[in-house]
């Protein structure tokens, strides 16, 4: 599987991330591993925030705004971080 579609597999939802992410650790691909990190961070900043009533709720329409646009940028072939906290992923998650 090339990184482009790597990279759109990971925002299938979990399942789809775990399956990126071992897929990506036989041939690393960076552009892969980008998007690998991006909804890793999506998807912890989701469940942490659905845990806080109302605030929560209402910031996570955000992160599932953040996640349509991260996927549009892995269809385009685009690396594009997650506003705000995109950065932070990538270098919280490097190992990945």
């Amino acid at each position: 599987m090339d990184g482009k579609t790597n990279a759109i597999v990971s925002h299938l939802f979990l399942i789809g991330w775990v399956i990126a992410l071992v897929i990506n650790s036989n041939e690393k691909d960076e552009f892969a591993s980008f998007y690998i990190r991006q909804n890793l961070g999506l998807m912890l900043a989701g469940m942490i925030l659905v845990l806080i009533p109302v605030i929560g709720w209402i910031i996570s329409i955000a992160i599932f705004v953040f996640w349509i646009m991260s996927l549009i940028g892995a269809v385009q072939g685009e690396k594009k971080e997650t506003p705000i906290l995109g950065k932070y992923f990538q270098d919280w998650f490097k190992a990945l």
